[in-house]
Order: C-alpha cells, then structure tokens, then sequence
C-alpha cells in the first residue's frame, strides 16, 4: 500500500495558525503488569472501561485508545494537568487492583481534532 500526500496547501503561515492554536493535554500511557492476566482482573477491566466512560461523558477525556498488546493497554489524551490527571489515574480500578501501571506526559493537540468516524 503507497500514501501519497501533497503538501501544497500546507504553507508557512497555516502551520503558524495551527501551532498558535495548540492547547495543553496530558497523554497517558497504560501499561499491563504481571498480574493482568490473573483470574478476576477481567471484571476489573470492565470497570475501569465504564470509569473511563464516565470520564469521557464528565470531557475531561476526549481521547481513549484501548492498544491491548503485551506492552501497552491503551493510550489516552486529557483535558486536565498533569498533575491531576496522575490523581485521577491513581483511583482507576485497574490501577489499584495492580494490574496496570501508567505513564502521564504533558503534550500538545489541536483542538476540533479528531477520530475520523
């Protein structure tokens, strides 16, 4: 499969536009420990799934991409600091039952980006 892209249309002054538009996020990395696969974390799962719904539903997490490979779990992008975002992480079933660790980094979006549907 190629891609091929144009550039044309992204000229000096848009990308100014576009990067002076930029809004703080906080990306969150969650990874699975030893103890994920053990009997009883798939209900967790389930709950942190529903708790990550509700954080979606209250807009403090627009983006959520369950990646469910031996490494990562899935990645997300907040509305919220850092700072918050690692309080908010720290009360996640999953996080409390031990079968996730995560990782919070400050990063930068462009707000009315999204998923294609």
């Amino acid at each position: 499969m190629s891609i091929r892209i144009s550039t044309e249309r992204v000229t000096d002054d848009y990308m100014r536009e576009r990067l002076a538009a930029a809004k703080r996020y906080t990306l969150v990395v969650l990874r699975p420990t030893a103890q994920y696969p053990s009997e009883g974390s798939r209900s967790i799962v389930w709950e942190h799934g529903r708790r990550n719904m509700a954080l979606q539903a209250a807009g403090l997490l627009p983006i959520v991409c369950p990646v469910g490979d031996d490494e990562i779990s899935g990645v997300a992008i907040f509305d919220a600091e850092p700072d918050d975002v690692r309080t908010v992480m720290a009360e996640d079933p999953g996080v409390r039952a031990g079968i996730f660790t995560f990782e919070v980094h400050a990063c930068r979006g462009f707000p009315g980006d999204a998923l294609p549907l």
